[in-house]
């Protein structure tokens, strides 16, 4: 019996993992990046570890080394990176009936692993998701993300602004991969579209806001056609 539940958490686990792949794949150069961007910011080689290792947030981390780049206080580093890291509390809550069962020490181990992949992964599949499939998911994940961050780390130590390699291309690729397959439905689509278009134009205006007032209203649109359609969830 303990066999048989072992052998089914394994295979669980690697399925999770093979399924993660793709976008292990897609963020390999989002964390050179973000490992080289750390020494660039002035920390050092450990403090560089940690960051990507305790953070872990592709997103948070690049905003957070180019606001200390730039200069800017902590609390506006704070306050940035709470705004751009507020999807989670969405995406905890739609994960919710799939970890509710979980014991604590599961639910935190995956609330630690949550990424924008992970929600894409777990949003995909229709059937219950368990917690070893969830976990070899996130943690292959986090495994890749730490070894290109320390890639990174060690690059930036001999090569000069690796930024000239354009590896940011990155951070569109994989939020692309994560986004085109969740996009099936019109309300989606047309969510989508809306925020990219505003996105772009108030970018033109240099208003700094332009991602959050794009993104909340690209999710606003959806809803209200999704409404109008009366969509099936």
């Amino acid at each position: 019996m303990y066999s048989q539940q072992r052998s089914h958490w394994q295979r669980a686990f690697i399925n999770g993992a093979m399924h993660m792949t793709p976008l292990n794949l897609a963020v390999i150069p989002w964390g050179v990046l973000a490992g080289s961007m750390a020494v660039e910011a002035g920390l050092s080689f450990w403090q560089s570890v940690a960051m990507s290792a305790m953070i872990f947030a592709g997103a948070a981390q690049l905003v957070t080394l180019g606001l200390l780049n730039s200069g800017a206080g902590y609390l506006t580093i704070i306050i940035s990176v709470f705004f751009i890291t507020s999807q989670h509390l969405l995406y905890g809550l739609t994960m919710r009936p799939h970890v509710k069962n979980f014991s604590t020490t599961k639910r935190l181990s995956i609330g630690f692993l949550l990424t924008d992949e992970l929600f894409a992964i777990s949003a995909a599949k229709r059937h219950p998701l368990s917690f070893s499939y969830l976990f070899g998911a996130g943690f292959s994940f986090y495994i890749v993300w730490l070894i290109t961050s320390l890639l990174g780390i060690l690059m930036a130590n001999f090569i000069t602004d690796l930024s000239r390699l354009h590896l940011d291309f990155s951070v569109i690729a994989t939020l692309l991969a994560i986004v085109v397959p969740l996009t099936k439905k019109i309300s989606t689509i047309c969510g989508v579209i809306f925020s990219l278009v505003t996105a772009v134009i108030l970018s033109l205006y240099s208003i700094s806001s332009a991602i959050v007032i794009a993104g909340v209203g690209g999710m606003c649109v959806s809803v209200m056609v999704s409404r109008m359609l009366k969509e099936e969830k």
